[in-house]
Parts: C-alpha cells; sequence; structure tokens
C-alpha cells in the first residue's frame, strides 16, 4: 500500500497527455486539410479544437492547486496549452514537442528546417515563424541558446509569443 494513489496519478497524467496529443494532432490535421474545407468549417472545428484545450487548460489548474506532485509534470502541459489557445504558437508539433519536454527533437527540427531553408524547400516567412516558436520553447524548457539565437528571437518575436511569455511567467 506505500504507492496508494501513484497508480492513479500515473493513469491521470497519462489521460491528460492522450488527451492533449488528441487534440494537438487535430490541429494539425486541421491545418494541413485547410485547403479542402470551406473557411466556415475550418475556423468552427479549429474553434471547437481549442475550446476543447481550454477545458484541459482548467481541468490542469484545478488539479495543480490541489495536488502539489503533479505540479511539475502538469505545467509544462498547461504552458504548451496556453501557447494553443493564446495562438502563440502555430505549429502543433512544436506544442507537442514542448508539452513532452523533448528539447532534443525541437533542436532537431531547427536544423531540419536550417536545411529546408538552404535548399529552397522551406520559404523565409515559415522559417522565422517556427523558428521562433522552436527558439522560445527551448527557453521555456531550460535549455541554453546561442547569442545568435537570443538575437534572432529578439527581432523576430511577435505579439502573440509576448503574451505567451506573459502567460508562462504568470503561472511560473
Amino acid at each position: 500500500m506505500a504507492s496508494r494513489g501513484t497508480t492513479e496519478t500515473s493513469k491521470l497524467k497519462q489521460n491528460l497527455e492522450e488527451q492533449l496529443d488528441r487534440l494537438m494532432q487535430q490541429l494539425q490535421d486541421l491545418e494541413e486539410c485547410r485547403e479542402e474545407l470551406d473557411a466556415d468549417e475550418y475556423e468552427e472545428t479549429k474553434k471547437e479544437t481549442l475550446e476543447q484545450l481550454s477545458e484541459i487548460n482548467d481541468s490542469l489548474k484545478k488539479i495543480m492547486s490541489g495536488d502539489m506532485t503533479l505540479v511539475d509534470e502538469l505545467s509544462g502541459m498547461q504552458l504548451a496549452i496556453q501557447a494553443a489557445i493564446s495562438q502563440a504558437f502555430k505549429t502543433p508539433e512544436v506544442i507537442r514537442m514542448f508539452a513532452k519536454k523533448q528539447p532534443r527533437q525541437l533542436r532537431t527540427r531547427l536544423a531540419e528546417m536550417d536545411r529546408d531553408l538552404m535548399v529552397g524547400k522551406l520559404g523565409r516567412d515559415l522559417y522565422t515563424q517556427q523558428k521562433v516558436e522552436i527558439l522560445t520553447a527551448l527557453r521555456k524548457l531550460g535549455e541554453k541558446l546561442t547569442s545568435d539565437d537570443e538575437t534572432f528571437l529578439s527581432a523576430n518575436a511577435g505579439a502573440a509569443l509576448s503574451q505567451f511569455e506573459k502567460v508562462s511567467t504568470d503561472l511560473g
């Protein structure tokens, strides 16, 4: 009986992660199928998905206020949800890696983007947007950024990311 509550805590965390993964996949699928949907259908589906993320966020707030053993693990998920809700991050893949605390995968994605930019497979605007998202996620995960990365981030961070920075600081 020494592990009383451990199984339930583990199951709760697993369920929340599965819900988050499902909703992040739904956002990613929605972006990929955007051309196939009419504007109203796209906006309605996106709105519903963001509302579901908001509901999970509210649940996490309640859990975090009453169960301190989950705070560290759940706060990363809450930040990722907040990023999606505030639309600071436009790339569900980045949100997912951030929520799962995967700095190595984020750095790999950044290297792939650098390569894709060089060979012309990725446009400058999309590259800049996604690089800012990844660098912000890395910073929030406590990763050290190079001075070049810090300069890039300062020059290109927009209002949505500033809002996310404020929210994540308030949560911390």
